[in-house]
């Protein structure tokens, strides 16, 4: 079996620059990436691991690579219920960058949304159906609704 990195690098920049369009900010590719990270870090700290690799198993590889950076998969974490909260977790796990990438809540909103979209385009529909499956009741009605909007 060849390995073939620039098909996998390619794959992943094309999946960024998808978001990068998504989140209106085509020549910020550095934000997008920032964006990227953190959601996926906020929601894979609250699926299970069986989840989490079911997810991973169809998005491309780069974008893996990112979702499984420092990832601690058995270490428990405190539940997020609400929009609100998850919002706030994705400004937190922006750590420094936060200032320059949202400037509050409904960007880290914004932001949630482009990735959900984006991944939408790479992942079947029924993994889609079963992560919003174990969200809380409060997230379940925007999931559903952006990962079937272009």
């Amino acid at each position: 079996m060849a390995l073939n990195f620039e098909k996998h690098a390619a794959k992943g920049n094309e999946f960024v620059n998808r978001l990068a369009a998504r989140l209106g900010d085509e020549d910020n590719r550095d934000r997008a990436g920032r964006v990227l990270r953190c959601v996926l870090h906020a929601l894979r700290n609250r699926l299970t691991v069986e989840e989490s690799f079911q997810l991973m198993a169809q998005l491309p590889m780069a974008i893996k690579a990112l979702y499984i950076e420092g990832w601690q998969p058995f270490r428990s974490h405190e539940k997020i219920k609400t929009m609100q909260e998850l919002s706030e977790e994705v400004v937190r796990l922006d750590g420094l960058s936060a200032w320059r990438d949202f400037s509050g809540i409904q960007d880290a909103l914004e932001g949630i949304e482009a990735v959900i979209k984006t991944m939408a385009d790479y992942v079947s529909a029924g993994e889609l159906h079963d992560l919003v499956a174990v969200l809380p009741s409060d997230m379940k009605e925007s999931f559903m609704v952006w990962s079937h909007t272009p």
